[in-house]
């Protein structure tokens, strides 16, 4: 018999307002509409299907309260993490909102009516309070930290909901058991005894041998139950990781493991998300639930340190475990062991993830003993090595520094290689073709040389790019994809001044420009360049080279050039629009597939 849920009752809100689902559409029509962010549609998602049971909506604040300070609803049920909805206060104002207001959910991708809420009470949080008690820290390294502090708005509000319609998935359908779906699983299969595993990465051999094990040990089946809405940033997408645990699940002896997905947003937080999987777990029909090493960690703090110790989460459960050290693998006898059980004097094999992205980015070779042949063409086919990956040149400095100059010259230094194209992006003419903001410029170039990235081009990106934030968030963008390298162009302002023909500086040391870096503008010289050139030292061959140089050590990569800047010049005009459609056109031509809506 699958487990009891957590509070005694699954709280399946779409059964138990099926009757008046008609009548709440309508209503529906009516009412205010908050349009949900990410977060909020997994967790409303897991509301609505009881995943979050005994949860009948988003925390009001003595819920919220209590679940921060105490690890308990006000009821006295353990829960460990706050569900809450949050919202600006200028939406509060716009829309009227009070205690006793009823407003309609709706999925931000399509707009539909998911649910009703009825407003119980609205409250602000003492958010660095909920970060110290949900996260132990209130370090912005942590990632629910920064996202609570930075992506949070400034008020919650509490109230229980009315289920309209499930978000809609259009992806792995046939995987995504509902907790009621998947007890129903379990019970057409005769499972009494369910282990399941929590994931947001690959899984290898290792995780195979541990979760096998497990189940050996507890004379029990195995639920493989990955997250697959919001985690770490940075992680390996969830269409990847699925593909790689369908490839693994024929591995398992016949008929003791089944793969569900999970659509939860984590908050990375140690051992209050733990007990707070073990939870949702128990909710899905596991009888038993995995906690190993490092379980939902964030990383390392401002400090270098671990937020969290290793196993620290295995002792804050009070609900029903199996605890598992970390495997290593023993060459000598081609076996997965315990590391707390191997004789001393073993010798044992493993990669990390470190080491593991590090492989797929060279393309180094990744043992049978490591990881499954199936998995690992799964990795290299969506992660392909540094050299087969797209990147982008961000040359970064004031005005006439050289930029433009040594944009043009690696096109042709670069050209003479051949292999893929190159796309040069200067700042000048996308800020004449696309905006006159300064930081939305950079974000806009940063959008499309991640995207160009992405279908594995090279891109040449030569803004001013005055500000570091402005840069750092283009490097984070097209990192997902492929390589960043940001060359600082360090020629000196006066150096800039004195030889600019145009004449540019001199109309904003009269006035004539407003907002001109270098003037009455500042300048944030990057402390984390690949590259320090300056072009009132070097020439542009000598700098070329060096690029170059960088490029064959880190990348080792082929490329085609193309005229990016003609084609803006010849076929843009002053229509975004057209601009949008020819980068489009080189995506396509690198294989890709484009969507423009």
């Amino acid at each position: 018999m699958a487990n009891i849920p957590h509070g005694g009752v699954l709280k399946d809100a779409h059964v138990r307002d099926a009757h008046k689902n008609e009548s709440l559409r309508i209503e529906a029509e009516s009412l205010p509409t908050i349009v949900l962010t990410d977060r909020q549609l997994c967790d409303l998602e897991l509301i609505m299907n009881g995943g979050f049971s005994p949860l009948e909506g988003f925390m009001n604040q003595d819920d919220y309260l209590s679940v921060v300070r105490n690890l308990r609803l006000k009821n006295g049920y353990l829960w460990s993490m706050p569900i809450t909805l949050d919202v600006s206060e200028n939406v509060i104002k716009t829309l009227d909102l009070a205690p006793g207001r009823r407003l309609v959910l709706r999925d931000f991708r399509d707009d539909s009516p998911l649910a009703i809420l009825t407003i119980q009470d609205i409250y602000r949080p003492d958010k660095v309070e909920e970060a110290i008690n949900v996260f132990g820290d209130n370090d912005e390294k942590h990632p629910g930290v920064n996202y609570l502090k930075y992506k949070v708005k400034e008020y919650y509000i509490g109230g229980n909901v009315e289920a309209i319609q499930p978000p809609i998935h259009y992806d792995y359908v046939a995987r995504r058991y509902t907790p009621a779906e998947l007890r129903a699983h379990f019970k057409k299969l005769h499972w009494n005894r369910v282990v399941a595993f929590q994931t947001r990465n690959p899984m290898h051999r290792a995780h195979r041998e541990l979760t096998v094990r497990a189940a050996r040990i507890r004379q029990a089946n195995v639920l493989i139950h990955p997250v697959v809405g919001l985690t770490k940033p940075g992680d390996i997408d969830h269409y990847t990781r699925v593909r790689v645990y369908q490839a693994i699940m024929p591995k398992y002896p016949n008929g003791m493991a089944t793969l569900s997905l999970l659509p939860l947003a984590m908050r990375m937080g140690g051992p209050r998300e733990a007990l707070w999987h073990a939870i949702i777990r128990k909710n899905f029909g596991a009888t038993h639930f995995i906690i190993g090493r490092d379980h939902a960690g964030p990383g390392k703090n401002s400090e270098g340190k671990d937020f969290y110790e290793p196993y620290e989460a295995q002792d804050e459960l009070q609900i029903e475990v199996v605890p598992f050290q970390m495997m290593t693998y023993i060459p000598d006898s081609d076996e997965y062991m315990a590391i707390d059980e191997v004789p001393e004097g073993t010798r044992t094999l493993n990669i990390s993830g470190t080491e593991l992205r590090r492989r797929l980015k060279t393309g180094a070779h990744i043992p049978e003993w490591f990881s499954y042949p199936e998995v690992v063409k799964v990795l290299q086919d969506t992660h392909p090595p540094r050299s087969k990956q797209g990147f982008t040149l961000f040359l970064t400095g004031y005005y006439n520094c050289g930029k433009a100059a040594i944009g043009r010259a690696l096109q042709v230094v670069l050209n003479e290689q051949g292999g893929r194209s190159v796309t040069l992006l200067l700042g000048e003419i996308v800020r004449h073709e696309l905006s006159s903001d300064r930081d939305q410029n950079i974000a806009r170039i940063g959008f499309v040389s991640a995207e160009l990235t992405k279908a594995g081009a090279a891109v040449i990106a030569a803004p001013i790019a005055p500000y570091a934030e402005a840069r750092n968030n283009a490097k984070a963008l097209v990192e997902t994809y492929g390589g960043f390298y940001l060359i600082h162009v360090n020629t000196p302002l006066e150096y800039c001044i004195k030889t600019d023909r145009k004449g540019i500086y001199k109309k904003a040391q009269s006035g004539e420009i407003k907002g001109f870096t270098g003037v009455d503008d500042p300048y944030e010289k990057p402390t984390n360049a690949d590259i320090v050139v300056d072009t009132s030292k070097q020439s542009v061959s000598e700098i070329c080279h060096q690029i170059v140089l960088l490029l064959e050590k880190l990348s080792k990569v082929n490329m085609l050039y193309f005229n990016f800047e003609a084609l803006v010049l010849n076929n843009f005009g002053s229509n975004p629009v057209r601009f949008l459609f020819i980068t489009a056109i080189k995506i396509l031509e690198n294989n890709a597939v484009v969507i423009i809506l």
